[in-house]
């Protein structure tokens, strides 16, 4: 009994492994990494950009090949495997917080992005293990303005970053980490 005479309540039992919508975002996250990976081997072993040079879809963008040994925006480069193995270990810790994340969401919006960012978070993290490296190659260029070079697991979690923010602007204050 508590002091005022009524009966605890239970506490709320959140999951960690599966959720409302887990089934959703692990079938999202694999697409999205099947995409990514699909890409970067086409990349790196079919088209060949590293011997062939460059490829030009528009005269906006090209696709050639970038080994980003950072994160985001090329920071913090790694040049050891100390390095690469502390960021993939991260990235590793990073997917499992988001997944228990995804667990626990109350709509499909914050479910969605959770899943964008995660498969984009594993398909980075498999280059890294993979080739010590993430294969950037899309290449975006206006006149003297130039983008970053990106991949699609970049897009992923950009997408999903917005998702989040545009669910957090329009469900109030923490409604994604409900």
């Amino acid at each position: 009994m508590t002091p005022d005479g009524n009966q605890p309540s239970e506490p709320l039992k959140r999951p960690y492994i599966w959720g409302r919508f887990s089934g959703f975002v692990f079938v999202i996250a694999a697409v999205c990494l099947i995409l990514d990976q699909v890409t970067k081997v086409w990349i790196v072993h079919s088209a060949d950009v590293a011997t062939n040079g460059p490829i030009k879809l528009l005269p906006i963008l090209d696709l050639i090949l970038i080994w980003n040994r950072g994160i985001s925006y090329g920071l913090f480069q790694q040049d050891s495997d100390l390095g690469r193995w502390l960021l993939a270990l991260f990235t590793v810790a990073a997917t499992i917080a988001l997944w228990v994340w995804s667990t626990r969401v109350p709509s499909k919006l914050p479910a969605l992005a959770l899943a964008l960012i995660i498969g984009g978070a594993i398909g980075n993290g498999i280059d890294r293990v993979v080739y010590g490296a993430v294969v950037d190659f899309v290449y975006f260029h206006v006149g003297s303005f130039s983008w970053y070079v990106f991949n699609l697991a970049d897009v992923w979690i950009v997408a999903g970053v917005a998702g989040l923010l545009y669910d957090s602007f329009t469900n109030g204050p923490n409604s994604a980490a409900n």
